[in-house]
């Protein structure tokens, strides 16, 4: 029976993923909860869980490179992170989107899931430990 490393192991590399997307998450919301009062300034939107659940659809599909200098699809965002600007909507009169309400609840729950993500990840490496020892 061959011996795993952790480094490739896929539950692994997705926790690692989900706490990288939690943590640009926060800057995202902080940057957000920041310009409050900016005119004119659209609020920004991590993506990460959309784009992992597209992932699996596409996965096996391969772009065309014409050059060598062009990137191959499988070294492009490999890490699902992607974020938006949502430029549809305006809360107020000066252009600004940004609902402080509704940053605090994101804040919340974003930091939620990081927990969540520690925690698997305290549990998967503990659980390694203990088939060390």
């Amino acid at each position: 029976m061959a011996i795993q490393s952790i480094s490739s192991d896929a539950t692994y590399d997705l926790i690692k993923q989900g706490i990288k997307a939690s943590n640009v998450r926060a800057k995202t919301i902080a940057n957000n909860m920041a310009n409050v009062n900016t005119k004119d300034y659209k609020r920004f939107n991590v993506v990460f869980e959309e784009n992992l659940k597209n992932q699996g659809n596409f996965s096996n599909l391969e772009l065309k490179r014409t050059n060598p200098a062009h990137f191959s699809s499988s070294n492009s965002n490999s890490d699902n992170i992607s974020i938006e600007q949502d430029k549809s909507t305006s809360m107020r009169n000066d252009g600004n989107n940004v609902d402080l309400d509704i940053e605090k609840v994101n804040q919340a729950a974003n930091t939620l899931k990081y927990n969540a993500l520690i925690t698997d990840i305290n549990n998967k490496f503990n659980n390694l430990k203990t088939v060390i020892k």
